[in-house]
């Protein structure tokens, strides 16, 4: 028996073989003016097929245009915050040094040694802390080997460039230009430094030398100074200066080395006496 011949399926819609032609008639797109009269929820439906798998994104600016359009200004990015670490320096800068470093500020700027009293007036701190806190520092110096020493000398503290360091600094300072005392001064401010109070006459005879030139040099250089009259002879008395206990690194007269030992054999004995 044979089979009646299929009507072709309308353009566009493929021929289904388990359908029979009236069906496949029945499921052709219609035609005509009722085929552009597509249902509102069918061309969002459509609408929407067409856009699966399209990324969705916003273009850049396109949120400032909006806002601009709408006379809104864009909203602007919150403050970046100062590191909690700035606001902490900021706050200890403001209540000032810690009494270390104000004491050694100080003492980098002094011309000469500055007393425990003098740190505790401008620092307004305990004298006992003031005191106490200058040997930590000089304790802790020494100990680190620094080119320096705070050392106390007279009636204060003061820092001093370290031994070991002398050739360094002297080349520096001088660059080749020696500006020392003469050997007539040392030798008149040693006599001055284990006799005082002495008088100009008693220097001349242990030297055996008119010294009074020289006397009047070291004055000038405020190593010595005037220490009033010998009750006997009236003559002025001399004595050395706190100045010539900071040029060599002393507390007192009682740090001076032992003179015996570099004095001759064949010398007096009422020559130099003790200190």
């Amino acid at each position: 028996m044979t089979e009646p011949p299929r009507e072709d399926a309308p353009e566009g819609v493929p021929a289904d073989p388990a359908l029979p032609p009236e069906r496949a008639r029945d499921a052709s797109p219609p035609e005509g003016p009722a085929a552009s009269q597509e249902a509102p929820d069918a061309r969002e439906a459509r609408a929407s097929r067409e856009d699966t798998g399209r990324e969705d994104r916003v273009p850049d600016g396109l949120g400032e245009a909006v806002a601009s359009q709408n006379g809104a200004e864009p909203a602007e990015p919150p403050a970046a915050q100062a590191p909690e670490d700035t606001v902490e320096d900021a706050s200890e800068e403001a209540e000032g040094p810690g009494l270390r470093a104000a004491i050694e500020a100080i003492l980098l700027v002094v011309d000469e040694p500055v007393s425990e009293d003098t740190l505790a007036r401008l620092l307004e701190r305990p004298r006992a802390e003031i005191a106490a806190t200058l040997r930590e520092l000089s304790a802790e110096y020494t100990a680190q080997g620094r080119g320096f020493d705070l050392r106390e000398v007279g009636d204060g503290w003061r820092f001093y460039t370290r031994d070991v360091c002398a050739p360094v600094v002297e080349r520096f300072v001088t660059d080749g230009q020696q500006a020392r005392l003469t050997q007539a001064a040392l030798e008149t401010l040693a006599v001055v430094a284990y006799r005082q109070p002495v008088s100009r006459a008693r220097v001349s005879a242990i030297r055996g030398v008119n010294s009074d030139g020289v006397m009047r040099t070291l004055m000038l250089r405020g190593l010595i100074e005037e220490a009033g009259r010998d009750p006997e002879t009236q003559a002025l008395l001399y004595r050395t200066t706190g100045y010539f206990l900071e040029r060599l690194g002393l507390r007192s007269l009682d740090e001076l080395p032992d003179l015996a030992p570099y004095l001759p054999e064949d010398l007096p004995d009422d020559t130099v006496e003790e200190k």
